[in-house]
């Protein structure tokens, strides 16, 4: 992972080299919090040791089991899900992967008509085993395979914490079962069992994943400039700190798009604490060019725009034309216009003061996917120590939780009297 603050430099907000020499002093104290925090195997941190402490072996040995299937449907939510389904989403395969990460009963109803139930492993995720929307998932799931004549049991799997009902469920049927690594949050799981059972069941190398980790781990230093990862986490925040309070995040990729997905809950979910943190915003280029680069480039001064793309992709060439005011499309290809594409994009933001950073990878493959998610990871985790945040905690979260949960009878919440609550303007 490479990354380039130049356009960053003299914008509107902006920093100096100067703002970038003070606050390395900061940097290096925050990477020794971080260091020792890893060292310890602390709440949170544990997380960036995940490259190292993570077993593809226990991965592997858990899906042998399922010859090659023709799909996979993850059943999770949040960071029990994205993690998997970027790097599904960027990896290609012959094994379909599919995600229900939300309750909307249509989508569910429609995901199940359309898969061929009898060749697809289901992989359950839940860290607690107690979560609503994966249960309840999970339940008609099971239930609609049951109705198709298939024997759920020999095409789940299950990936939980040591306690919880589906922990309960994997040791009365003998369900293959893979652990949640202790001191992880769901949303810095994607190197660990979380996240790599899917790309297994796909046939990817899981341990070339977790060589890029690696990289990653060894690129932190105690200087913003000797680490693409603290560089980025301290520029956003000291952007932040100066007004950029949306990062939008546009990788120049379409198999990138749910990095970008990815990225919005783990930045959010960490950094949106005391009344502080960047906003996230998700796009996807060359395609958002042409809707939500307007507002970036002429709208308030308060945003970051990353862009995010691999140096090295297959191509496609534009065949020869003799159409009136395309002929110089001719003869190029579609990665070259791509990479035009990416260019104007950042200088067109650049022409208007607009803050934006590089970040590039070689290309989109498992190493530099491994390095990619754990460089994010590491910035986030630098930036909470800058911003002075609890980063791995996720209160607001957890009310809801337990607002819904009261709501549908899981017990008693006052979360849960709040809905009553409600004020009500209403305009029929």
């Amino acid at each position: 992972m490479r990354v380039d603050l130049g356009n960053a430099l003299a914008t509107t907000p902006g920093l100096t080299t100067a703002t970038l020499d003070r606050l390395d002093d900061r940097v290096a104290a925050a990477h020794e919090r971080i260091a020792a925090g890893m060292a310890d195997d602390e709440f949170g941190y544990a997380a960036l040791t995940l490259p190292e402490t993570a077993d593809p072996d226990a991965i592997y040995a858990a899906v042998e089991g399922f010859d090659r299937p023709e799909a996979v449907l993850t059943v999770g939510i949040g960071g029990s899900a994205l993690g998997a389904a970027t790097l599904s989403n960027a990896l290609d395969s012959d094994v379909d992967a599919y995600v229900l990460d939300n309750v909307d009963p249509d989508e569910t109803r429609r995901r199940l008509v359309d898969l061929p139930l009898d060749d697809t492993v289901v992989n359950v995720v839940s860290k607690s085993g107690t979560t609503a929307e994966t249960l309840a998932n999970f339940l008609v799931v099971r239930e609609a395979m049951a109705d198709a004549g298939v024997d759920w049991t020999e095409r789940t799997l299950v990936t939980t914490g040591e306690s919880g009902n589906l922990r309960r469920l994997a040791d009365r049927h003998d369900l293959p079962l893979l652990p949640v690594p202790d001191g992880v949050p769901g949303r810095f799981s994607a190197l660990s069992t979380v996240g790599l059972a899917v790309a297994a069941l796909q046939g990817h190398d899981v341990e070339a994943v977790l060589a890029g980790g690696r990289d990653g781990m060894d690129a932190l230093a105690g200087s913003l400039y000797d680490s693409p990862a603290y560089a980025y986490g301290a520029a956003t925040y000291a952007l932040a700190e100066r007004g950029a309070l949306t990062n939008a995040v546009m990788p120049y990729a379409e198999s990138l798009e749910t990095f970008a997905e990815w990225f919005a809950q783990l930045w959010a979910e960490s950094l949106g604490k005391d009344g502080l943190g960047q906003t996230p915003a998700r796009a996807l280029g060359a395609t958002d060019q042409h809707s939500q680069l307007q507002l970036y480039r002429a709208g308030p001064p308060d945003k970051l725009v990353t862009l995010v793309r691999p140096t090295e992709r297959a191509d496609a060439p534009i065949p020869e034309t003799d159409l009136d005011g395309l002929a110089y499309l001719g003869g190029s290809s579609l990665g070259g216009l791509l990479d035009a594409e990416f260019e104007a994009t950042e200088a067109s933001l650049a022409a208007a003061d607009v803050p934006n950073v590089r970040v590039e990878i070689d290309r989109v493959d498992e190493r530099a996917l491994g390095e990619l998610l754990f460089g994010m990871e590491a910035a986030c985790v630098l930036y909470g120590e800058l911003a002075s945040v609890s980063t791995f905690t996720q209160p607001a979260v957890e009310w809801g939780k337990k607002a819904a949960r009261g709501l549908l009878g899981g017990g008693d919440f006052e979360e849960a009297e709040a809905v009553a609550e409600k004020r009500e303007l209403r305009i029929d």
